[in-house]
């Protein structure tokens, strides 16, 4: 359960992260990108939950210590302050959680195929997002 609350930590804070972009972007007056950061702070929290419930259903005790989370944490929460740079912190975050699911994905293997298959979906959707951040990155270099 400890690899699986590091990744619930990571996830927390990506939720906060995206949650705070999301804000940010609507004062920048770009409400394209703010919307998809929404959207990218809903995925990571459904992500949060999943992982949460699976420490839960495996005996373990998730880890919502918020004094702890960055310390447990794959992902920084960041400190942009204008649009290209959470891009960047995002699109960064995001291509640290698609190398730490497909470690754990390796580390689960066929000896927890629940929990393999859980990690195999988030790491779908976390690819979805580099792809997103990467092309949002494009347009936003082009402003």
């Amino acid at each position: 359960c400890l690899l699986l609350n590091g990744a619930l930590a990571s996830e927390i804070l990506c939720v906060l992260r995206y949650r705070h972009h999301q804000i940010a972007a609507k004062g920048i007056d770009f409400p394209q990108v703010a919307a998809q950061f929404k959207e990218h702070a809903e995925s990571e929290e459904k992500h949060m939950l999943m992982i949460a419930e699976r420490i839960n259903q495996l005996g373990g005790d998730a880890d919502f210590n918020p004094a702890t989370i960055s310390e447990r944490s794959a992902t920084e929460y960041g400190e942009a302050r204008d649009l290209m740079m959470m891009v960047r912190e995002d699109l960064v975050a995001e291509r640290i959680a698609v190398e730490v699911y497909r470690k754990l994905i390796q580390w689960f293997g066929a000896g927890d195929p629940t929990t393999r298959r859980m990690l195999e979906e988030i790491l779908e959707d976390e690819e979805e997002h580099a792809n997103e951040m990467s092309d949002l990155l494009a347009k936003v270099e082009l402003h």
